[in-house]
This record gives structure tokens, sequence and C-alpha cells, in this order.
């Protein structure tokens, strides 16, 4: 593992192919509708084809990779529930028992279930990947979340499973999450890459009441104080203010655009990754679709620094991958109207009069 690993994949980013853009751009306008009367669905479906090089794409193989890690800094109370919930969860998710296999299950979307730093031995299961980078990271407020070593791996074995998944058959991915006390590291890295306080980033997280929210807020300003970041050093801002799923989220982003991917972002972790993401490879942006806006207060902040506006707004804020299964189906439908609709051509109806 090393950086060359990982400038060999960010060298493999293309800017997305404007000619099967424009070649479903120019099918898109001829379907039997008036022009641009679908809106975003329209939109959604020629992004759609510039990541993938096809006029006419179909993404029949959904992956949502659910990655779990724990948090030194949950010993500051920033969460309204134990470390210990941490494994439990994905044990459900394994079971197919967490509101992300629902979900999943309804969009035709398999489960990557990914330790990327859980706290505790899981038991082997043969759904579980074990991409472990450390038992859960160090507490921010004391110094760095993990080292610069430690930080680069996360990244490059986050990579490393949409490879695999890729061999198996991967169309788009979803990203998701789960690490008990992640929505503190994830407001941290969005105050560092972002430029904003604390205080306008930071939101409830699971659920923390008032006097947990301002904890919160004085945690995070605590580790940036300490740690001072780099903002313009995606790495530096991954090892001393971010999580091991964050990094794996990042680098599954890398590994999906690489391969020509479209990426749909879940919500206020993720985002984190993506910021990570964006920061290291500005080129990643076009292959990014935003699935929802959290109620995290933070999430539109990021949002707009990425330039994403997302699909939906339905008041999540669970993780897991929920919004990204959400808005898939939204994206899928998106490429099924650009292909299955008829032009005006092909259905011999008359187009609108010059």
């Amino acid at each position: 593992m090393s950086m060359n690993a990982l400038q060999t994949l960010i060298n493999q980013i293309e800017p997305p192919d404007v000619d099967a853009m424009r070649m479903a751009r120019e099918r898109q306008n001829n379907l039997t509708k008036p022009l641009g009367s679908l809106g975003r669905l329209e939109r959604l479906s020629l992004q759609i084809a510039s990541i993938t090089g096809n006029p006419r794409p179909h993404l029949q193989h959904k992956v949502i990779t659910t990655m779990a890690a724990d948090h030194g800094v949950v010993a500051e109370g920033v969460s309204a529930f134990p470390q210990e919930v941490t494994p439990q969860m994905v044990l459900n998710f394994l079971h197919g028992g967490a509101a992300i296999n629902v979900l999943a299950r309804h969009v035709g979307a398999r489960v990557v279930v990914v330790d990327m730093g859980v706290a505790a031995k899981l038991a082997p299961h043969p759904a579980l990947i074990d991409k472990k980078v450390g038992s859960g990271t160090d507490n921010i407020t004391q110094g760095a979340a993990m080292s610069a070593e430690q930080a680069l791996q996360s990244i490059l074995n986050g990579a490393a499973v949409v490879e695999e998944e890729i061999g198996r058959g991967l169309d788009i991915l979803g990203t998701g999450d789960m690490g008990i006390g992640n929505t503190t590291p994830s407001a941290a890295i969005a105050a560092v890459i972002t430029g904003s306080a604390p205080a306008v980033i930071v939101g409830r997280g699971t659920g923390v009441d008032d006097l947990g929210l301002a904890r919160k807020v004085a945690v995070v300003q605590r580790a940036l104080t300490v740690n001072r970041p780099d903002p313009y050093d995606a790495l530096d801002v991954l090892a001393k203010v971010g999580g091991f799923e964050i990094g794996g989220l990042a680098g599954a982003i890398l590994a999906a655009a690489a391969h020509r991917k479209p990426v749909i972002v879940d919500g206020f972790i993720s985002t984190a990754a993506a910021l990570i993401a964006a920061t290291l490879v500005p080129s990643v942006r076009p292959y990014l679709i935003a699935a929802h806006r959290s109620q995290e207060r933070g999430h539109t902040i990021m949002l707009q620094w990425l330039g994403l506006e997302p699909v939906l707004n339905l008041d999540l804020r669970l993780g897991e991958g929920t919004g990204a299964a959400l808005a898939m189906t939204i994206v899928d439908v998106s490429c099924k109207v650009l292909d299955e609709m008829v032009t005006f051509a092909e259905a011999g109806v008359a187009t609108q009069e010059a």
C-alpha cells in the first residue's frame, strides 16, 4: 500500500464523455414529450450517459456499500447511543433487518457490508468484508484520529472493495456508513474543507439534546484547534479529524469514478467522504449525485461546496445508505425513460410547430 497506488487510482479518473452526453441529449430532446418536461429526470439521465460513456445507459447492477467503524471521540459524550451499537448494527445489516436492507431490497440493490475499523472483534461472516484499518480511531480532541499511513490505507481499502464488486457487476454505487459518533468527525471535516464555523456545521446526529449539541460544537472546535488540519490536503484532514469508514467511502468514490461508474452520495457522513475525495481529486465531482438533503444542518453547506443539488428532501438522518437507495430508484428510472420512451419519429407523432 503506497502513495503510488493512490496516484495510479487518481490517474484513472477521466473527464465525462461529452459525445455520449450529446447523443443522449439529442435523443432526450426528440422523445414524445414537450422539451424539458421531465426536468431533473432528463438532467440525471444525461449525467449518467456522460459518466458511463453510453448514450442509453442501463443500471442493472446496483450496489450500496455500507462501511462501519468506531470513533474515539465518543468518550466526549457526543452521541445519544453507546459505542456497542456499531457492531450490533453491523450484525443487523448482515441479517437483513436494518432500514438499508429493506430499502435495498425494494430498489433491487445488493448491500456490501464492510468492517473498516469497528472497535470490536466481529465474528467471520460470509457477507462481511474485513478491511479493518484499526479498532476505532483515537479521540480527536487529544490528537490525530489516525496516522497518515492509516488514512492512506483506509482510502485504498475502500477502493479495493469497489474494485472487487465491479468484478461481480456494478453499474451504480451508493455510499453508506455506520459508526456511533461519526457525525462529529464528519462535521470537523466539513468545517475544515468548507471553511465554515463548527457552530453552523454541527448538528444533532443521532438526536442529542441542546446540551449535547453545545458539547459537540465545543468538541469539534477543540479538535480543529488541537490538530490544525490543512484544508487543501485531504489526507491530512482525514488523518487528523476523520474516520476509517469516511476514508473507506472516499476510496470507494474514487474507484467508482476511475471505472466510469456513477456514485450516489448518501447523507452527512457520506458527503464528508465526498469532500475528502473531491479535495484529493477535483475531477471526481461530475461522477457524484447527491441522494438527499439531510436533517443535519451543515449538510446544505457541504452540498453547496461540492456543487451538488440533492435529488430528494425527506428529512432523513439515518445514514447506512438509506437515502442513496431511495435516490437510486429515481436515477434508474431517469435512464429507463431515456432508453424506453420512443421519439416522435419512431411513434409517428407530429412534433410541435416551429
